[in-house]
């Protein structure tokens, strides 16, 4: 049963590459145009070939295949929101075709893990196939339930700080600092996440990007309710006289929508406690009301 199991998982695995590299340039059977093209005038016959078992084609192959295979895999547990936005949200080294291929590395031993897991155990059967089939699917998903966590920990973060660099950005504005002037201060003076994402704004500033542009493409890229709100507030730059005001007005705003999140919080929380007390309270009632019931039962069943 267990060589079956393996088997089975085998055709499965080579029918899945199959179908993976059917989508590989260099793996499907040529077109016609391409076979004749050496013996036309012109044609690709005298162009030099490369190499295709060097090790720059084999990166050159697997890292497209990386970034299709996972991108697939995670529309299919539920991910919509692109990798690439995710990366730039946690200020992460990688990029998407380097995540990928660690990601796809973390399935792989997990496919190995699992693999040995089955054969340790003597395991036959479906629960053989699980285990063979579970292991890749919980290293791809570990990886991607990390990201997900440190990019939500990065909206949670920058959402506790807008209030304060709100403020100070209003404070600045009002005291005659620029609207650039006053973004590379506070990238310089902070010390949180928002200092993170406003030196990275004034970064493309310098490149030749527009403010208003910039603060878009950080709002997008943070995916912050609040900042949205404030950025619409700093791209009147050029059209209001008081942005100071208005920007002060905005962290008031933010400051009362977070007050609220937390007395919403601490009600959850403090109706979650009632939970444990009313189970530990209707347990000793329902087996002293049943005490008595089961008595009378057994004097009526006797009379």
């Amino acid at each position: 049963m267990i060589l079956r199991a393996v088997a089975m998982a085998g055709l499965a695995s080579f029918v899945g590459w199959l179908l993976v590299l059917a989508e590989v340039p260099w793996f499907r059977r040529r077109s016609l145009v391409q076979r004749i093209a050496p013996y036309v005038a012109g044609g690709a016959g005298s162009r030099p070939e490369t190499p295709l078992r060097s090790a720059n084609s084999w990166r050159e192959l697997a890292e497209p295949l990386a970034r299709q295979v996972g991108g697939r895999l995670a529309s299919a547990f539920g991910v919509a929101e692109p990798l690439s936005r995710r990366l730039r949200r946690v200020h992460s080294p990688l990029d998407v075709t380097e995540f990928r291929m660690r990601q796809l590395a973390w399935a792989g031993a997990g496919l190995g893990v699992g693999t040995a897991v089955a054969f340790g155990l003597a395991l036959v059967g479906p629960l053989a196939l699980a285990f063979v089939v579970g292991g890749p699917l919980l290293g791809f998903l570990l990886a991607e339930q990390r990201l997900a966590r440190d990019s939500e920990r990065w909206k949670r973060r920058l959402s506790l700080e807008l209030p304060v660099v709100a403020e100070q950005l209003g404070m600045l504005l009002g005291a005659g600092y620029s609207l650039s002037a006053a973004l590379h201060r506070l990238a310089e003076r902070g010390r949180g996440v928002c200092s993170r994402d406003l030196s990275r704004v004034c970064a493309r500033i310098e490149v030749g990007l527009d403010e208003s542009d910039a603060l878009r493409e950080w709002a997008e890229v943070a995916d912050v309710p609040a900042l949205y709100r404030l950025v619409s507030v700093l791209t009147l730059n050029s059209k209001a006289g008081d942005l100071g005001r208005l920007t002060s007005d905005e962290a008031r705003s933010m400051r009362r929508e977070l007050h609220r999140q937390v007395l919403a919080t601490m009600d959850r929380r403090g109706q979650q406690v009632w939970i444990p007390v009313t189970v530990a309270t209707l347990v000793p009632g329902v087996i002293f009301l049943a005490v008595p019931f089961v008595e009378a039962l057994r004097l009526f069943s006797e009379a």
